[in-house]
């Protein structure tokens, strides 16, 4: 007998289930999308298979017995779970499931990433997305590691971009960040000379942000600052400027998170007479590797919020 009921098919299990349900064979073999004889033979068959009624026919309709009762109620639940699977496995054919697993570095990450998953969370809640955002060298890495679906950044150029699809994305801008009541934060568009004598909060050097700074004071023909602190940590670059007179140069997308509505943080934005922009992103796949409809369609949702927003103002 338990070999029997470990051989359950799907076909009896939904039909006990539906018995135990609507206590009528007519109604339940209704529900099964099958005719009465039809179940009235699963019926007998499957009760002579395991030696004993599972109803009983009474001028009500069908009665459960105890072995009807504990089979019916099993029988309930696995036909739930093949509903289940097969609701869930059409969803992942159709890229309304899944997971999906995304880099950014941060600019992109709150730019583009944030509302393309805000849109696909809000058409399909059960898509799993987890992002990663790092420097692009690491994604590289997670990328060449098959780790992630695609990411926003820039290749390394020891990285062979013959092994990646690479999508041209956006430039960034660079802003320069300080807190509110700063000296600096009144004045009209400056040089950034005007501000080399000041303490700057800056990433690691070859980071695109800071090869940018460098960039923009050696055509003034300055070096870095002298009073330099180093960090890729956006508390702690919060943490600083909120306590000092230090200036940290943000792209465009981390600024509006910080000034505008709901967050209005207590910063400003130094003005300068020339705009600093980044070389721009890309958005990269590893070439030899296939990602899912789910992973397609956030894909597709970034590739549009691109094209929406346009080129940066200045």
């Amino acid at each position: 007998m338990p070999a029997s009921l470990r051989n359950l098919r799907p076909a009896q299990a939904r039909l006990i289930a539906a018995i135990h349900q609507h206590g009528q064979l007519q109604t339940a073999a209704t529900a099964c999308h099958m005719s009465q004889p039809a179940a009235s033979r699963i019926l007998a068959e499957l009760e002579k298979t395991l030696e004993t009624p599972l109803f009983l026919r009474t001028p009500k309709g069908m009665e459960p017995t105890a072995a009807g009762e504990l089979v019916a109620r099993h029988a309930a639940r696995l036909s739930h779970d093949l509903y289940l699977l097969s609701s869930e496995f059409e969803a992942l054919r159709g890229g309304q499931a899944g997971a999906v697993r995304v880099g950014a570095v941060t600019g992109p990450a709150l730019g583009q990433l944030v509302p393309a998953i805000q849109r696909i969370k809000e058409e399909t809640p059960n898509i799993d997305i987890s992002v990663e955002v790092a420097p692009s060298v690491i994604l590289s890495r997670r990328l060449e590691a098959g780790d992630l679906d695609f990411a926003l950044c820039r290749l390394p150029a020891t990285v062979d971009s013959r092994d990646y699809i690479v999508e041209p994305a956006r430039d960034e801008i660079v802003r320069l960040l300080v807190r509110t009541g700063h000296p600096m934060l009144s004045k009209d568009p400056m040089p950034i000379s005007a501000l080399h004598h000041l303490p700057w909060v800056l990433q690691e050097r070859g980071a695109p942000i800071r090869s940018a700074i460098e960039t923009a004071f050696a055509d003034e023909s300055l070096s870095t600052p002298d009073d330099v602190i180093t960090t890729s940590s956006l508390l702690l670059i919060i943490a600083l400027l909120s306590r000092s007179d230090a200036i940290a140069p943000i792209s465009q997308e981390v600024v509006n998170l910080l000034l505008d509505a709901p967050v209005s943080a207590s910063f400003g934005m130094l003005r300068l007479n020339r705009p600093i922009t980044v070389e721009p992103y890309m958005i990269v796949r590893n070439r030899d590797r296939r990602i899912t409809q789910a992973a397609e369609r956030l894909l597709e949702a970034v590739r549009q919020n691109i094209r929406q927003l346009g080129p940066h103002a200045f």
